[in-house]
């Protein structure tokens, strides 16, 4: 089965290659928008225009079911466009509810995109599963773009993340796809203070159901 994942850079590519080890019998198409990457800085509406006919590509390719890669488009578009395409969509967003589950100090980071922070769905997440903890969102509105350009520095990420641990975080959510190609340099940054989360084995696990009931 031909499983197509999106994402607005490079970042999804982690997501793609996870599936892809995950999931070897079936064939997966990494498609991203180069052209208009980063998305966290713009519009809804623009995102909508630059994604509807990249997903209308992968479908016309054959994909069954689409893997959407990158928490800006989730939390921002996802409900209008299930309602656009019939084909399933299975979709990262800011694991917020495990990382209040499993902090102790009652403090955790949430490192996402301008457009993600401000989206009704992560202020959603936030409301449900945060009423009694202290959410930091330090600005990451640059990491993608140089992620993209590889030109992000370990200095540069600690000088972002260390405050939040210094406040107590214990539980670092990244709630972008390119942020988990920095990964190792924030565990390392960290070391035992906080966990580091990101959702490529929870959409994995769901990507499973939904093939499961496409067979």
């Amino acid at each position: 089965m031909k499983i197509g994942v999106f994402d607005s850079g490079l970042g999804g590519k982690s997501v793609a290659d996870a599936i892809e080890l995950a999931l070897p019998q079936h064939e997966v198409l990494f498609v991203n928008d180069s052209e208009h990457v980063p998305y966290g800085t713009r519009t809804p509406e623009q995102i909508y225009e630059f994604i509807e006919p990249i997903f209308q590509s992968l479908v016309n390719a054959g994909c069954k079911v689409i893997v959407v890669a990158c928490n800006t488009v989730t939390t921002t578009l996802i409900d209008r466009l299930r309602e656009r395409f019939a084909t399933p969509l299975v979709a990262v967003e800011p694991m917020v509810k495990p990382a209040a589950q499993l902090t102790g100090s009652k403090v955790i980071t949430v490192c996402a995109t301008p457009t993600t922070l401000t989206s009704p769905r992560y202020a959603e997440l936030k409301a449900q599963f945060t009423k009694n903890i202290t959410v930091i969102e330090p600005d990451c509105s640059d990491w993608s773009g140089l992620i993209e350009k590889n030109e992000i520095s370990k200095e540069e990420i600690a000088r972002d993340i260390l405050p939040s641990i210094e406040q107590g975080a214990d539980v670092i959510v990244l709630g972008c796809t390119h942020y988990h190609w920095i990964e190792q340099e924030i565990k390392e940054i960290v070391g035992n203070k906080a966990i580091v989360l990101q959702p490529e084995e929870a959409l994995i696990s769901q990507l499973k159901r939904v093939l499961a009931q496409l067979a």
